[in-house]
């Protein structure tokens, strides 16, 4: 699969915006107008989010053999998230030598800022790590399997294309695809859609019914959920208070005034959370 550019590339009119006064605090206003668009956008795709918050998947994680069945595929969502962070990451701000300044450094500020979150937040015992890291050690801790996953890395560490490592690894073909739609999303060059993909498809998507299930499984075992139950938290803190409200700033200002970034946006979301669903589907006939 080709790769995406490492230039801070410049295909979108971005406007300068008042500086921020400090991380994870409102960073600019937006104008009305983008306000008026992200609403609409919004509940567009209610439906679809609110049919992954109520899909029948959560009702059969019940058991620690579940839970740890649904990690070994969830687990590929989540590495899966931090590609479309660093995929914006590579076309927002210049990440190669010799630099040259970002073509807006408004957006620069924003994910660079969401990146050093995703990739080095603090693990709960004084060190950091990404969040993919995070749920990683939970998986070990729990005793759910990271063969598919490290066998995945390890072929993508190696040189390999998204494609053959899938292969390599013996990824489960609901996976694939899920992971193959969104590095469609990340190879059109479109930027409002990598935006969007990344804003609306986020995991954010799990809901209080899961975690409940998650606190019954970890009284149960004895503590043995607590590294997951940490990168839920974490989650659920990161998202919902700074980076969920700071992506969003991100697609209305790529979107701006123009109808046709916006449309873009609005169906790239819409896929992004179609694909969440499917996977969900397939995940449940596993689980059932």
């Amino acid at each position: 699969m080709a790769k995406p550019s490492t230039q801070a590339t410049s295909d979108v009119q971005l406007s300068p915006s008042p500086r921020t006064t400090s991380p994870g605090q409102q960073v600019s206003k937006t104008p009305d107008l983008d306000v008026l668009e992200l609403v609409r956008l919004r509940a567009v795709i209610q439906p679809a989010r609110q049919a992954l918050l109520d899909h029948p998947i959560y009702r059969r994680i019940r058991g620690l053999d579940r839970l740890r069945r649904f990690m070994e595929q969830h687990v590929f969502a989540v590495w899966d998230f931090m590609s479309l962070l660093k995929a914006l990451q590579q076309r927002l701000c210049c990440v190669q030598v010799p630099w040259i300044p970002s073509s807006s450094s408004f957006a620069c500020r924003l994910i660079n800022e969401i990146v050093l979150g995703e990739e080095s937040d603090e693990d709960g015992t004084g060190q950091f790590a990404s969040h993919f890291e995070l749920y990683h050690a939970a998986m070990r801790q729990c005793g759910a399997s990271t063969v598919a996953i490290d066998g995945f890395l390890s072929a993508i560490r190696q040189g390999s294309p998204v494609s053959s490592a899938f292969e390599v690894a013996h990824v489960s073909p609901p996976v694939r695809q899920f992971v193959t739609q969104t590095f469609e999303t990340i190879e059109s060059n479109d930027l409002a859609a990598l935006a969007s993909a990344f804003t609306f498809g986020r995991e954010d998507l799990l809901p209080s019914v899961f975690r409940k299930i998650v606190e019954e499984l970890n009284a149960e075992t004895h503590g043995q959920l607590d590294p997951f139950r940490y990168y839920l938290n974490r989650h659920i803190l990161v998202d919902d208070d700074m980076h969920g409200p700071m992506a969003e700033k991100l697609v209305a200002h790529l979107c701006g005034s123009d109808p046709i970034k916006w449309k873009s946006a609005e169906d790239a979301a819409q896929r992004s959370l179609q694909a969440r669903l499917e996977l969900w589907d397939s995940v449940s006939e596993m689980l059932a």
